[in-house]
């Protein structure tokens, strides 16, 4: 493959050489991450590239990790010139060659140096960390564990140097509920002195291996005193930061919410920011909006989601009835509607679990409810209810990785489980990596897309892969005529659809062949399984009267080999035997053919099921270029109106 990935998120280890390939390969197996070889030197990765400054640039660009295999000085004479703002580069490591050493360049708060720790692991490495804080204190105060937001992070740097330079910490944790691990160690007497003058929150449950906040710095070396200077804060209240003073919101908060069928998102939001006011909540420490799986396609419920930046998640009926013995505001008006006593109320406590609490009950408007829930421990929402489900529709062009646009490959790559034809699911090659495949034969169509949306329908993100454009002759239109006409589950019916677009065959064969398309076309498909063939034929006629460009798609199979020569002999009347018509076959892909016959000398037997058929129009004209090749076009006019301002439309 050539290009940039098109992956997002997944590390790109670069490397310059054939020597480099094992590490580079190890490593990238370790991390999870792609290995981008040079074009000229490697002779397979999962993305090859031709020139090492532009694709090392480009994907610093698009906020890739990067590990390359190669010299330190010179990666960073690579991104010199797109070094601007720390807090959002990505990570840059440069690894020797002989894999040795493993420096973090630039990111290191960013997970540059959490990744070089991992590489240096596997390596036996040295991972050359310079970050002074990460060497003096084993920490990095502008890299809270996940699950928690530092709400001042520009103090950060004024701080650590506070710190490096030989001030003590004083570590706020105000409104102790539970007494966990580092609460233990400060009874015991294990910390550093004075720290076991501190007050001390709940100890909040590991976060991806990293633990709590409080332990995440009680358990660092921080020069802990009872008077301090600096002073670190951990709460889920609104606080602004004093001079010398961190503040970190853990998000232990969780919304519930409910509404009428079509709230209006504005009051929903303005319901939801009164939740958080009367509480004296920081919006930081939100988790997740929920609410019952009915809901899931409410606009105003994932409006009030978007405002705060957090996921939306969705219980079943049953799941918020069993909160009923703890609701403060139970309704039966609202269990004949619904099957549960609360919603609101019901959905923050389900979400915070059996330890957590109803601390904002619930409020009204018009059209929406809303209650606030605490946890005993971070929140992590995707272990919490299910995600409205998502349904990427998409267009994977002919198949080849240059061919196939970033928002396609976005979507792949965000999808948990990925449907189609297996041909199809095999081109996108390493793309398909850790995905769940959903393999279907060329004839269950319906099927296919049926499962699609069930799986959707279940809280996936499910990815429905197409050859081509996926509105052309493939399962877009499937998709909402079965929303339009049913045959799904309810809750299929409720997940969120994105459709994105490919490139079809009918524009591959033109741009292979030059510009037949330059005028008026139109696109017939010539399979008569789901068309009556008196309407094929209706159309091919009025396209040839019409003298349109024509692309015909399914222009025979292994049983039906007349329609296309009906199409031929019809066209005949409207336009000369020299008319140009391409056949273009495996457009894309290994054995890729795209050839020119008059229409005339147009041969059934020259054409298979995979070969796309555009016949020009009485004005396409072919031309032979300076190299010997033949190209076809059909003007618009545009040469003989050089001086009326046309600039094209």
């Amino acid at each position: 493959m050539t290009g940039l990935s098109a992956t997002p998120g997944k590390p790109a280890v670069v490397i310059l050489s054939e020597a480099a390939a094992s590490l580079g390969r190890r490593i990238a197996e370790h991390i999870g991450g792609e290995v981008h070889g040079a074009a000229l030197r490697v002779s397979k990765a999962d993305f090859r590239f031709a020139s090492a400054k532009d694709h090392v640039q480009a994907l610093f660009a698009a906020g890739r990790p990067i590990v390359a295999v190669m010299a330190s000085g010179a990666l960073i004479r690579l991104l010199a010139p797109l070094l601007s703002d720390k807090h959002s580069e990505p990570p840059v490591l440069a690894v020797a060659e002989d894999g040795s050493a493993v420096v973090p360049l630039l990111g290191g708060h960013h997970g540059a140096n959490d990744l070089a720790r991992q590489i240096a692991g596997v390596l036996g490495a040295c991972a050359a960390i310079t970050t002074a804080g990460d060497l003096k204190f084993g920490v990095a105060l502008d890299q809270p564990p996940e699950g928690c937001v530092l709400a001042n992070p520009q103090d950060a740097k004024t701080v650590m140097a506070e710190l490096v330079a030989g001030a003590g910490v004083r570590l706020d944790l105000p409104s102790p509920r539970l007494r966990g691990g580092s609460a233990r160690k400060a009874d015991e007497g294990l910390l550093e002195p004075g720290a076991q003058d501190l007050h001390l929150t709940p100890t909040l449950s590991p976060q991806a291996g990293r633990g709590c906040v409080a332990d995440w710095l009680i358990q660092s070396r921080l020069p802990f005193e009872q008077e301090a200077r600096v002073t670190l804060t951990v709460t889920d209240q609104q606080k602004t930061a004093g001079e010398l003073e961190l503040v970190y919101h853990p998000k232990t908060l969780v919304l519930g919410m409910g509404c009428e069928r079509h709230a209006k998102p504005e009051e929903a939001i303005a319901l939801a920011e009164e939740a958080m006011t009367k509480g004296g909540f920081a919006r930081e420490s939100l988790a997740a909006v929920c609410s019952i799986d009915l809901k899931a396609d409410e606009a105003a419920i994932h409006a009030v989601a978007a405002h705060f930046g957090v996921p939306a998640r969705f219980f079943t009926a049953a799941t918020l009835e069993a909160e009923a013995p703890r609701l403060k505001n139970p309704s039966e008006v609202v269990f004949a509607e619904v099957g549960c006593h609360g919603v609101a109320e019901g959905a923050a406590l389900a979400a915070v679990g059996s330890e957590g609490e109803l601390v904002v009950e619930k409020i009204k408007s018009k059209g929406a409810t809303a209650a606030i829930a605490r946890a005993a421990d971070i929140v992590d929402s995707k272990t919490i209810g299910r995600a409205r489900g998502t349904l990427f529709v998409v267009g994977i062009g002919p198949g080849s990785e240059g061919w196939r646009s970033p928002e396609v490959s976005r979507m792949v790559a965000a999808s948990t489980d990925l449907v189609g034809y297996s041909l199809y699911l095999d081109l996108l090659g390493s793309l398909a990596d850790d995905k769940t495949r959903h393999d279907f034969d060329l004839g269950k169509e319906e099927a296919r897309v049926v499962h699609a949306m069930e799986l959707a329908g279940e809280g996936r993100t499910v990815a429905l892969v197409c050859s081509g454009d996926a509105g052309i002759y493939a399962m877009a239109t499937l998709v909402f005529e079965l929303f339009d006409k049913g045959g799904i589950t309810d809750a299929a019916s409720r997940i969120e659809v994105q459709v994105s677009p490919g490139i079809s065959a009918l524009q591959a064969a033109a741009a292979r062949i030059g510009a037949p398309l330059g005028h008026d076309f139109c696109t017939i498909s010539l399979s008569d399984l789901l068309t009556p063939w008196e309407h094929i034929q209706r159309r091919v006629k009025a396209a040839g009267e019409g003298d349109f460009v024509i692309a015909f798609y399914n222009p025979v199979s292994m049983k039906r080999r007349t329609q296309l020569a009906y199409a031929r002999d019809e066209l005949l009347k409207y336009r000369p035997a020299s008319t140009p018509v391409i056949l273009a076959t495996n457009l894309g892909r290994e054995g890729e053919n795209v050839r020119t016959v008059p229409l005339g000398a147009l041969n059934v037997d020259d054409v298979d099921m995979l070969t796309v058929v555009v016949v020009g129009s009485s004005e396409s004209r072919t031309v032979t270029t300076g190299d010997g090749k033949t190209w076809v076009y059909t003007p618009r006019g545009y040469s003989g109106k050089a001086d009326t301002g046309m600039k094209g439309d």
